[in-house]
């Protein structure tokens, strides 16, 4: 009696979130179906189990996966869990096939299907623009990794059929694969060389001087970079605009994609110090992340954006991109 429900989670060092999958499999129950909102209280169940447990590091990373099961009210959850270090879950790993779309630079996707902006990117923003304005925690609700995943297929093997495979998914992971592309770039949105001037100029205290810093920077990073950030930008707004329903503000916008976008290929650190103290890893660590949100916090807050020149402005306020 009851279902079985079977979820993988891959524990991440760098946060407390897990990364899971989880599929119900009806054994047969005929009786009356559970409340709404029995799914909800099992995970936070076994979640809370989770983070009891004190996990150690080192043993998990020495076996492929650590399993065990949580019963609830006639339902049991049968885990799957794997460690994963922050140097290699933060890693930007290129793709070794280069007619994907994930792992791939974005001036090589742009270039093969002559856009300006990847249609991953615009086909994942117009599905969420259809139907996920409204979710609560839109972009910051994991959704389900197996679906991530088979997206993700779909558009490294240009399947045809990829829409029509959005549009019969939860919309989470539909933005799930969006965030995953862009963390998945090798090398980030605002580009390995720029990082440390993004970081230094969100640091400024005259405002006037942070402001021609952060646009004229933003002006500097190659033409796709450039012209698919301003898209995503423009969609990021519009969510904001819904937050008295979505829940999403700038503030929770700039936290879940901060990271994603100007997080460096290169583990070390790259943001400078003007600290006389030393710092620990921990520190630095926290420090970076902060610098990262607080420069796309700056960028969905400012109200325009100037272009240096009419061929850039054409490039940038074109209605076909």
């Amino acid at each position: 009696m009851g279902e079985t429900c079977t979820e993988e989670l891959i524990l991440d060092q760098t946060s407390s979130q897990f990364t899971s999958s989880c599929s119900l499999e009806d054994e047969g129950d005929t009786g009356p179906r559970k409340p709404p909102g029995t799914g909800a209280r099992l995970w936070g169940k076994v979640r809370s189990t989770l983070l009891r447990q004190k996990l150690d590091p080192q043993a998990l990373q020495s076996k492929d996966w650590q399993r065990t099961v949580i019963t609830m009210n006639g339902i049991e959850v049968k885990l799957s869990m794997k460690f994963t270090s922050r140097e290699f879950s933060l890693k930007r790993m290129p793709s070794r096939k280069q007619s994907g779309v994930f792992g791939v630079k974005i001036s090589v996707v742009t270039k093969r299907e002559r856009s300006k902006v990847p249609l991953i990117v615009k086909q994942c923003v117009e599905e969420i623009e259809r139907r996920g304005m409204e979710e609560v925690g839109i972009y910051r609700v994991s959704g389900v990794a197996t679906d991530i995943q088979a997206l993700k297929g779909a558009f490294d093997a240009n399947n045809k059929d990829v829409s029509v495979m959005m549009s019969e998914m939860d919309v989470n992971a539909i933005a799930g694969t969006l965030k995953l592309y862009f963390r998945e770039l090798p090398e980030p949105l605002f580009t390995d060389d720029l990082y440390p001037n993004f970081a230094g100029g969100i640091a400024l205290s005259d405002s006037v001087a942070k402001e021609s810093c952060m646009l004229n920077l933003l002006l500097s990073l190659p033409e796709p970079n450039l012209v698919t950030f301003l898209f995503l930008l423009d969609h990021l707004k519009r969510i904001a605009d819904n937050e008295s329903v979505n829940k999403m503000s700038f503030h929770n916008l700039a936290t879940v994609f901060g990271p994603t976008l100007l997080r460096p290929s290169e583990k070390d650190s790259k943001i400078p110090s003007n600290a006389t103290q030393p710092i620990t890893m921990n520190d630095s660590w926290s420090l970076e992340v902060m610098s990262q949100v607080q420069v796309l916090l700056y960028f969905l807050q400012v109200e325009g954006i100037p272009t240096p020149d009419s061929k850039r402005q054409s490039i940038l306020f074109s209605t076909e991109v």
